[in-house]
């Protein structure tokens, strides 16, 4: 931000670094963890997605804000990610699609913003140090108490051993029917008899169910804490586990017994992002933090059984540790920027997942087979 203009927001780090910059949406305080994106499109997708719960992110792409806001893109109701941080304070929308600009959006949602920082040096810090514990601020008078922000940053526990999959799932169970979006009609529904899925909401996002619908599924939606008991009760022909935040082995406490039943009937699972963690978890292997994650729209995780490469997305800050798969557990997907885990199978039966996000559409259709590998297990399952 120019020198000469009062700074109205200030981000704090736990090592006591300051970044100032302008301030927008709502006003406050909020601590989380820090994380960076680097995706060039999709700023509303990324700050409604579930899985955000608990981070504040930094956008290393400048141009956030220039489409505005629509209903038809927001991942879940409202926005879950903590707060978010730009390098240029965003500008009025020129997009047709636009209903409203981001300013406003985040002001009536409560979520804030900070915009005129130098992203890259922070982006650098991190991936240097590591996510950091922050505490954001956004005072119009730009009146800050700075070390009492640091002392909240340094404070905070942190997403280590959090649960954060009860604060976003969805209180009770419903249907889902809507498809994938398709030009000229938009989303439609689906109105025929489909394949029975029973979908665990971990922070599922929209976007993820309409794919398993287009797929030829008939989703209905559990909460986390659903058990096998009630999993069971609708009669799947397949379960899916869904994205979400958090610590996995902190939501696999409830969530792994579950899933291990499920298993034991032999039905097809499928499991995405912290769905990936908890189906790894439950078949014996074990997760590790990373250092700064993978949070990005450009990553490219390669195939193993065909040796195809796909330009993937990315949200995720635990990892399943390749070393601790058990026999009968195959790694099916790296991520070439690491070498990380970024999907498994089982050996013998139609149990599957991956850590990216192909619902996403970064490649934009790189990954969509997943759901119809699903699907067809499905289906091969109810012919035998």
């Amino acid at each position: 931000m120019p020198a000469s203009e009062k700074p109205t927001a200030c981000l704090a780090l736990a090592d006591g670094t300051i970044f100032y910059g302008k301030g927008f949406g709502a006003t406050g305080e909020t601590v989380a963890e820090l994380v960076f994106n680097t995706a060039m499109t999709g700023y509303q997708e990324i700050m409604t997605d579930p899985s955000y719960a608990g981070q504040v992110v930094t956008f290393t792409f400048p141009h956030i804000g220039n489409v505005g806001v629509n209903p038809d893109d927001d991942e879940t109701g409202d926005p879950v990610a903590a707060g978010m941080v730009v390098k240029w304070d965003p500008t009025e929308p020129s997009n047709w699609r636009a209903v409203e600009d981001l300013v406003t959006w985040l002001g009536k949602r409560g979520r804030i913003g900070i915009g005129g920082v130098d992203t890259r040096r922070l982006t650098r810090a991190i991936r240097q140090q590591g996510a950091p514990h922050v505490a954001l601020a956004h005072d119009p008078e730009g009146k800050f108490d700075l070390e009492a922000l640091v002392a909240k940053a340094r404070a905070w526990s942190g997403l280590v051993g959090l649960d954060l999959a009860k604060e976003v799932t969805c209180a009770q169970s419903y249907r889902w029917d809507e498809m994938r979006w398709a030009w000229p009609d938009g989303y439609k529904r689906r109105e025929e008899p489909g394949l029975r899925v029973v979908a665990i909401d971990y922070g599922a996002k929209r976007n993820i169910l309409r794919c398993l619908a287009s797929a030829g599924c008939e989703v209905t939606v559990l909460p986390a804490t659903a058990t096998a008991q009630d999993v069971l009760a609708l009669n799947p022909e397949g379960v899916f586990l869904s994205n979400g935040p958090g610590d996995p082995a902190a939501t696999g406490e409830y969530a792994v017994p579950m899933i291990r039943d499920v298993l034991d009937r032999q039905l097809p699972v499928f499991g995405i992002c912290l769905g990936h963690q908890m189906l790894a978890l439950a078949l014996g292997a074990k997760t590790i933090k990373m250092n700064h994650g993978h949070h990005g729209a450009n990553h490219p995780v390669k195939d193993l059984e065909t040796g195809k490469v796909e330009i993937t997305s990315m949200n995720h800050g635990f990892t399943v540790d390749s070393q601790t798969l058990p026999k009968g557990v195959i790694e099916t997907h790296v991520s070439l920027f690491d070498g990380s885990n970024c999907g498994i199978r089982m050996e013998d039966r139609p149990v599957f997942s991956v850590q990216h996000h192909p619902e996403a559409s970064p490649g934009p259709q790189d990954s969509f087979y997943l759901f119809e590998r699903f699907a067809d297990a499905m289906r091969k399952a109810r012919a035998a």
